[in-house]
């Protein structure tokens, strides 16, 4: 590589770059994100490279391995470029047949083609497919256009161009003012105002000053920003370059969580080709502005992704929190101001700096600008990333992108900003999703994870499941946090396994006031949002568990039984082997029937039940048998009283 002295260097490195290309070479990029290897995307590549060494086409075909476009839920995705074909589900089988029937005669491999459900028309362009037409994809639309180790792929698509525009033509005023006017609030989960708080750090007194990469994606579900630092490393570290110059810093890092083997591999490699470009390093551009980065991988704990437990790892510290009387945009790593945005907002910066503010405060609400990337995961058709217009409803996310609820099962609600957001039930699916409308719902954009649940769904047992998370994850440093987290773990699990008390709910939501007005961080204060939201949208189901010992859902182990249906049973014996604790034996007739005595309910048999018969039937182990339906009504009518009041 030729060290880049000057502007001029660049451009002429892109015009060089984009004349060597030949538009009409056949190319094969195949997404080698981490969902997608995790499906066999290294034996599609290694399957299409000895294809096309064995045809002798090395040089009519390039194989590119790319980042994540989005379409998790079909990988292992193939594009044929020109002009742009989508295969999805690719296995190395497939292989000869692609390179057969569309690389050497044009033409399609119909079978692994997207599908429309409801046409049976097939789609055969991005453009086409439902998941990505109703989106907004302007920072992952390159994912499957570049390789994350070649830098040149970026330049050629205009990368470096803002960083090249700012060095060349902005003051560092003008920079700061340009975010500010954009609107852009951080992607964090936090919302704060992207140009306020850079503006703060760059009038704060003392050197070195810092800019700092949150890549630590701890959300169950969430993996917005993983995909982007393996897909597209290089807009990320352009808009960190940019923030850098804004606010007066020349030393970066990019903090990167321990399970993100392969973003950390993708940073490293973007630093390095960036230095020996001349991006990064010493007279960036010929401008007179030094620069550099260091990336450093976190010891995988959750807490960690808060602002002053990141910035103590950094130092070398036990991650927990700081005190907050004190902004990090003043005093932060090493009592140095200090930025520290997540990888989205980032990527966010060449775009503003590119098309303008006004453009990028035209897309969104009034308070809430641009797009955002979600994870749509969980009982919903097509899984994966998203990038939408802030403002979208959760039913048009759900229904035309995700493609609606599997299996013909009701929605019963969404849950959204990770362990510390809230679970929103179905009647508000038409809300617009943005940092304040989440907000008022009881529940909080987070980083973008989207976990849709449907009615097989406990919603006392998902709030049960978050605060088991957040209990191993507390940092423990505050007693609000860490010993009320433990308390509500504990009533939880009462509740859960029938052994709930109506007075349960009332020490419920007198510990989440607790450690919603004392807990040290975020974390702690944000912890109660799944209890106390359930509290307030299903109420009935807390009652069930309560009063009844049962759940609705019939997801609580302890509160569901087996039984096999005599009358319909094909006496085909599945249940019987697979029944790891030989709770079930061979009757009359060769009808199997379950000992409840020994069955630990763990649900293999209902699985393995052809569905053709399904003779296994789980039902409810509730108690209210016992009690009269007068009494039941009753209670129930007090435990509503209870909680409005």
């Amino acid at each position: 590589m030729v060290r880049l002295t000057s502007i001029q260097d660049l451009e002429v490195l892109r015009d060089e770059i984009t004349r060597k290309r030949d538009p009409g070479r056949k190319e094969v990029a195949i997404c080698t994100g981490t969902g997608c290897l995790g499906l066999g995307a290294r034996k599609v590549v290694s399957a299409f490279e000895i294809e096309v060494e064995k045809r002798g086409m090395q040089r009519e075909i390039s194989i590119k391995e790319t980042g994540c476009p989005g379409f998790c839920e079909k990988g292992t995705l193939v594009v044929v470029y020109p002009p742009g074909i989508y295969y999805l589900g690719v296995q190395p089988d497939d292989v000869p047949e692609i390179v057969e029937e569309t690389l050497l005669k044009g033409g399609l491999v119909e079978r692994l083609l997207y599908t429309d459900p409801a046409t049976g028309q097939k789609a055969i362009l991005e453009d086409d497919i439902p998941f990505y037409n109703h989106q907004m994809r302007f920072l992952i639309k390159n994912n499957i256009k570049i390789n994350p180790k070649n830098i040149y792929d970026y330049i050629a698509l205009g990368g470096y161009a803002a960083l090249a525009r700012v060095l060349s033509q902005m003051t560092t005023l003008g920079v700061i003012g340009e975010i500010k006017k954009s609107g852009l609030r951080g992607r964090g989960g936090g919302g704060f105002p992207t140009g306020q708080k850079w503006e703060s750090t760059a009038r704060a007194p003392g050197q070195p000053k810092y800019v700092i990469v949150n890549c630590d994606e701890g959300d169950p579900g969430a993996f917005m920003d993983r995909a982007l630092m393996e897909g597209n490393p290089h807009s990320v570290l352009e808009g960190l370059i940019i923030g850098a110059y804004a606010v007066g810093a020349h030393s970066g890092y990019i903090y990167v969580r321990m399970e993100y083997p392969l973003a950390v591999e993708n940073a490293k490699f973007a630093l390095h080709q960036a230095r020996e470009l001349g991006l990064l390093g010493e007279n960036i551009l010929g401008s007179g502005f030094d620069f550099d980065v260091s990336v450093h991988r976190g010891a995988g704990a959750f807490v960690s992704g808060e602002s002053t437990a990141l910035m103590n790892a950094l130092e070398g510290k036990v991650g927990e929190p700081r005190p907050k009387y004190v902004h990090t945009s003043e005093c932060g790593v090493w009592n140095r101001p200090s930025i520290l945005n997540n990888v989205e907002t980032w990527a966010n910066i060449p775009l503003i700096i590119n098309r303008g503010a006004a453009w990028f405060s035209s897309i969104g609400t009034e308070r809430s600008k641009g797009t955002k990337i979600f994870s749509l995961v969980g009982k919903v058709n097509n899984t994966g990333l998203v990038e939408v217009p802030m403002g979208m409803s959760l039913a048009d996310i759900i229904y035309k992108i995700g493609g609606g609820i599997p299996g013909g099962k009701k929605l019963k609600g969404v849950q959204t900003g990770g362990p510390s957001g809230g679970i929103i039930p179905a009647q508000y699916l038409q809300t617009p999703v943005d940092f304040d409308e989440l907000t008022r719902l009881g529940s909080m954009m987070g980083s973008g994870s989207i976990i849709v649940i449907d009615e097989d769904t406990c919603a006392v047992d998902l709030a049960r499941y978050f605060v088991d998370f957040l209990c191993d994850e507390s940092c423990g440093k505050c007693l609000p946090c860490r010993e009320g987290l433990l308390r509500m773990r504990e009533i939880l699990d009462g509740i859960v396994s029938g052994r709930g008390q109506e007075g349960d709910l009332q020490l419920l939501k007198e510990i989440a006031e607790l450690m919603r007005k004392a807990s040290l961080c975020a974390l702690g204060r944000t912890a109660v949002n799944p209890v106390l939201s359930t509290l307030s949208h299903f109420p009935d189901e807390y009652a069930a568990h309560i009063i009844e010992k049962r759940c609705p859902s019939l997801a609580c182990k302890a509160l569901v039984s087996y039984h096999i249906e005599p009358e319909i049973c094909m006496g085909c014996g599945l249940c019987q082997k697979n029944c790891p604790q030989g709770a079930i034996e061979e009757g009359e007739a060769g009808i199997c029937v379950i000992d409840q005595s020994r069955c630990t309910r763990c649900g293999i048999c209902f699985d393995v039940c052809p569905p053709k018969a399904r003779a296994v039937r789980k039902v409810s182990r509730g108690l209210s048998q016992s009690a009269s339906p007068t009494s039941l009504a009753k209670a129930k009518g007090d435990f509503k009283r209870d909680e409005k009041a």
